[in-house]
């Protein structure tokens, strides 16, 4: 292999692929990183089984060839070169690679390529789905956050994405909330289907997208067991969670006996002043909803924190009350959370009892709903 490219496309290359890494692995040579040759082009790849990059880079291909060496390693040496062309080659005897750009030269030790577990392409998918790079990020911001860390029940540290005829609805839950967010398909699917993907890797491709114009292809293997996601010279890979997920329907309340809408920025600050004192106290914040007196006057929240050892705090928020008043509290963190994912600049609660899970969405958005369970008040 003997090749050539400039270095700020490899280095935004092996920037790419680098999550995809294995840290720490049995395998050494999934700590590497694939280069190879592919038609005009430098192909990097990375695996680390449960998801896996190919990235194509522009290079000057004088002979072809294939050879994985230690990830961090180039990285490192690769950022650390001056804005120049960087001449790869390869000593297929030693499966060492001579990189030299300025004046700079390094030799780097490798491992035989076939030994590399491959990142299947596209080709290898079933039926292509396309989906506009804004939208799909969005749906993956405002969903992923809700998943378990944990991983003790490893079905609630994916997010279930229902590919439906002409819709994708994707739902995460980590047991004490619950978002869910839906966007239309570009073109209608013939047989509907859903999937569990790994929250982490969905919060990965989120990050890959960011630059991405055209639409996102999407296809599941055959074996049902990966699902592929093919943007402008990236394919991206991630495996897919085995069980069964919560039925979402039975989560989410069926009415409510009140509708408070507020300004989603107001909320959104008071919720983290409240959390400086919420956190040394379960994170518990009271959340006390009045009616206005007449159409004429306006109703309120007032969200209550409390610390036995830091003290206390009170937020007043001007809210437009439908129903009942209702005295409930929330995990201020969780509060946090779903309002910094909110597009809209006003918000809705619905809440029916103070034992029952309130509802969030934004006013004007009927693609998006958040459930979260309430927290038990002493009195």
């Amino acid at each position: 292999m003997k090749i050539s490219c400039l270095q700020e496309n490899l280095a935004k290359g092996l920037s790419i692929i680098g999550r995809a890494v294995a840290n720490r692995s049995t395998l050494p040579v999934l700590s590497n990183v694939l280069l190879a040759t592919d038609n005009d082009r430098l192909m990097l790849t990375a695996n680390n089984l449960e998801i896996g990059i190919n990235c194509w880079v522009n290079a000057k291909i004088e002979e072809e060839g294939a050879v994985t060496v230690p990830a961090r390693l180039l990285t490192e040496f690769v950022n650390s070169l001056p804005p120049e062309r960087i001449d790869l080659a390869l000593d297929e005897p030693t499966q060492t690679i001579n990189l030299r750009c300025a004046h700079f030269e390094a030799n780097l030790k490798g491992i035989d390529a076939q030994e590399f577990p491959r990142v299947p392409s596209l080709d290898a998918g079933g039926e292509i789905i396309n989906l506009e790079p804004a939208a799909l990020k969005q749906l993956i911001h405002q969903v992923t956050f809700a998943a378990a860390v944990e991983e003790s029940r490893p079905v609630l540290t994916g997010i279930r994405a229902e590919f439906q005829h002409d819709r994708l609805a994707m739902s995460g839950t980590d047991g004490f909330r619950l978002s869910t967010k839906n966007i239309p398909l570009a073109h209608s699917i013939d047989e509907p289907f859903e999937v569990i993907i790994p929250a982490r890797a969905l919060a990965e491709l989120s990050r890959i997208i960011a630059d991405q114009e055209e639409p996102v292809q999407i296809a599941v293997t055959p074996a049902q067991n990966q699902i592929l996601f093919h943007l402008n010279n990236i394919d991206f890979v991630s495996q897919l969670i085995e069980g069964r997920f919560p039925d979402v329907s039975q989560i989410i309340p069926k009415g409510h006996n009140t509708h408070t809408v507020l300004d989603t920025a107001s909320f959104l600050k008071a919720a983290r002043v409240s959390y400086l004192f919420a956190r040394d106290a379960a994170n518990i914040v009271k959340v006390d909803v009045t009616p206005g007196e007449d159409e004429l006057v306006g109703g309120r929240l007032l969200l209550t924190a409390t610390s036995q050892e830091l003290g206390d705090n009170i937020s007043e928020l001007e809210a437009n009350v439908q129903g009942d008043g209702v005295e409930i509290a929330f995990n201020a963190k969780y509060l946090i959370d779903v309002l910094n994912v909110l597009d809209s600049a006003q918000v809705a609660l619905e809440t029916s009892a103070p034992a029952s899970p309130g509802i969030i969405k934004g006013v004007g958005d009927d693609t998006f709903l958040h459930v979260i369970m309430p927290m038990h008040l002493s009195r």
